[in-house]
């Protein structure tokens, strides 16, 4: 995966351990997977709506004169 290694990976948590600290990092995962679930979510709803607008009616309206 991008050339990433497991010393690679274990850098990153360490410099975020010193950045962050231990109680910070938890509140970090958790708002940071409420985003990806409301950015899906907005994705999901954004295709519903344009699958919505294509679809045929069954009757087209009809003009009163």
């Amino acid at each position: 995966m991008f050339g990433i290694g497991a010393q690679e990976l274990l850098l990153i948590f360490l410099v975020l351990l010193f950045l962050f600290g231990a109680k910070r990092i938890p509140d970090i995962a958790a708002g940071l997977g409420r985003g990806i679930r409301d950015f899906k979510k907005a994705l999901k709803d954004a295709e519903d709506e344009i699958s919505d607008t294509k679809k045929p009616t069954d009757k087209p309206e009809e003009k009163k004169p």
